[in-house]
């Protein structure tokens, strides 16, 4: 499945009652799926880990879709690997990579 399709599948299920939650609240019961798959990682727990991983991805693809995100744009930045220095694998020293990048500036 696509990404976009994803989020439109997402959004025509959800997005009503996810306006109405508004962003601040979808985005804590995304941070609330995130803990929730911690807790199948800390365990190994496989069947927790799919079903916890698919709930983060929906209740992002949610408030993706609340703020005006494009999640397969987004995603795009990483197409051709690490996009700091476009190596895949990332050959960026450690800490150094994109997603560090973005959040030390």
């Amino acid at each position: 499945m696509e990404l976009a399709e994803f989020q439109r599948i997402i959004a025509r299920t959800y997005l009503e009652r996810d306006a109405g939650r508004g962003t601040d609240g979808t985005f804590r019961r995304l941070v609330e799926e995130v803990g929730e798959l911690a807790r199948a990682i800390r365990h190994a727990d496989a069947g927790q880990l799919e079903l916890e991983t698919s709930d983060v991805l929906a209740w992002l693809a949610s408030v993706a879709s609340l703020t005006g995100v494009d999640l397969e744009a987004a995603a795009a930045r990483y197409a051709q690997g690490c996009p700091k220095c476009g190596d895949s694998p990332c050959s960026c020293a450690p800490g150094d990579a994109a997603r560090q990048a973005d959040h030390d500036q």
